[in-house]
């Protein structure tokens, strides 16, 4: 018959204390509290942002950009029809490429050419042609100048610009 030996229960070791683990969670937390208020002041009191004076409207012009079976683009005044500029085939690349953007933009939309364009100057020297049927607004002094000229070009006080013009 076998001995039986009473039975030990092994203790159990005591929990582990991770006094680095502990600190490493409670400095993350800290951090992330202090990102998160520095934020909240940071947005509320416009720290570090950059705002433009408001500008005024010295300058408008609206638009609409019709395709030629030639190639040409004809940009026509959208309150009297008439004759604004002629791009040439192969002429306005800028131009041609900005309206041509906006113009898919309208056509992912849904959206015809009946709206006009506008093309308004601001009195601190700034341009920007604006699409109010998509919502969309560009701001040409960021292209460089020569590209904003070329649009510049198109506001009132301007001859038509036919055939190899570049506006």
């Amino acid at each position: 018959m076998p001995i039986e030996l009473p039975a030990r229960r092994p203790s159990e070791p005591p929990p582990v204390r991770r006094p680095l683990q502990s600190l490493a969670l409670l400095g993350v937390s800290a951090l992330l509290g202090i990102v998160l208020l520095a934020v909240f002041i940071g947005r509320r009191e416009g720290v570090g942002l950059t705002e433009l004076p408001s500008a005024r409207p010295v300058a408008s012009l609206g638009f609409r950009a019709e395709d030629r079976p030639d190639g040409a683009v004809e940009l026509v005044g959208a309150q009297d029809n008439r004759l604004v500029a002629r791009i040439a085939p192969g002429e306005g690349g800028f131009v041609r490429g900005t309206l041509r953007g906006l113009a898919q933009a309208r056509q992912r939309e849904g959206l015809g050419p009946e709206q006009p364009f506008t093309l308004t100057r601001f009195d601190n020297g700034t341009l920007a042609l604006e699409d109010a049927a998509t919502g969309r607004h560009v701001a040409l002094e960021a292209f460089g100048a020569t590209n904003a000229a070329a649009f510049a070009r198109l506001l009132p006080g301007n001859e038509v610009q036919e055939g190899r013009g570049r506006p």
